[in-house]
């Protein structure tokens, strides 16, 4: 790492980053600097953020609930919301019943875990680093994605990525067999996409974003395959908007899911769970 700029030049690029509309321009420098190894470098790195591009493409990195999760231009860039997902999820794995015939049996058995739409693959390696046993499978449409997603589950034992539509790759064995089917589907509305910050409609994928017109299509194709897939009382979880719960509950309580709504003010997140019956 190198022990550069010195500080006239580390303000230069403060300002310069702070002229683009960086809110937070000395975190960002401070970031750069300790990712950049010359100056020819760092100045290309400044450059391309202050034209636009995120600081997570720019790094080659996005931190995720405190794990270095690689990304690259072309890949959705997970949310710190998106952590709120991860929070529910590990509270809906399944547990130990004290006292059980079966107890050792269970805690020799991993969590099934399935992460769909899954992007860098954050949501399924966040949930692997914090659960003591899982057996991870995730997929995604896009080849770029799924290259990423490959890249950071290396480090997950046994886990495995898939380039398919949803569940279409996922190993039938699986069925009827996944503790969590996580999914961090699009749920922006199409004519909402406009209105998104730049460098999300500039940079990110619009298969990322784009939801429908209501910002639900994905979320009910997701609702709607789920309950093949999932254990006895294994649960389904997808991030959305506050505004459009209500809808997202009819569309998890129609394919036969116990449904309930989670809020994090903090993080401005909403997950909807449904379990199994």
């Amino acid at each position: 790492m190198s022990t550069f700029p010195e500080p006239p030049r580390a303000t230069d690029i403060v300002e310069r980053l702070r002229a683009a509309g960086c809110v937070f321009a000395e975190d960002e420098a401070r970031l750069l600097i300790a990712a950049a190894e010359h100056d020819d470098e760092l100045d290309a790195m400044v450059r391309r953020r202050t034209h636009g591009m995120p600081l997570e493409y720019v790094l080659g990195w996005a931190e995720f609930r405190g794990l270095r999760i690689a990304v690259e231009p072309g890949v959705f860039v997970p949310r710190r919301r998106t952590e709120f997902l991860v929070e529910q999820a590990i509270e809906s794995a399944p547990v130990d019943t004290p006292g059980s015939v079966d107890t050792a049996k269970a805690r020799a058995r991993r969590t099934v875990v399935v992460d769909l739409c899954c992007g860098s693959g954050a949501v399924g390696v966040a949930l692997a680093a914090d659960l003591p046993s899982v057996e991870l499978h995730a997929a995604d449409l896009d080849p770029v994605s799924v290259r990423c997603a490959r890249r950071n589950m290396a480090s997950v034992n046994g886990g495995r990525v898939y380039e398919g539509d949803l569940d279409s790759s996922l190993p039938h064995a699986l069925r009827g067999g996944v503790d969590i089917l996580v999914a961090n589907v699009p749920y922006v509305p199409t004519d909402a996409v406009a209105l998104l910050p730049p460098e999300a409609r500039d940079h990110e994928p619009r298969h990322a974003l784009d939801g429908g017109a209501d910002g639900l299509d994905m979320l009910r194709r997701v609702a709607a395959l789920a309950p093949a897939w999932l254990a006895p009382a294994g649960a389904l979880l997808i991030e959305t908007s506050a505004q459009q719960a209500s809808r997202a509950v009819d569309a998890f309580e129609h394919h036969g899911l116990a449904t309930r709504v989670a809020t994090s003010e903090a993080l401005n997140a909403t997950v909807v769970i449904g379990t199994r019956r």
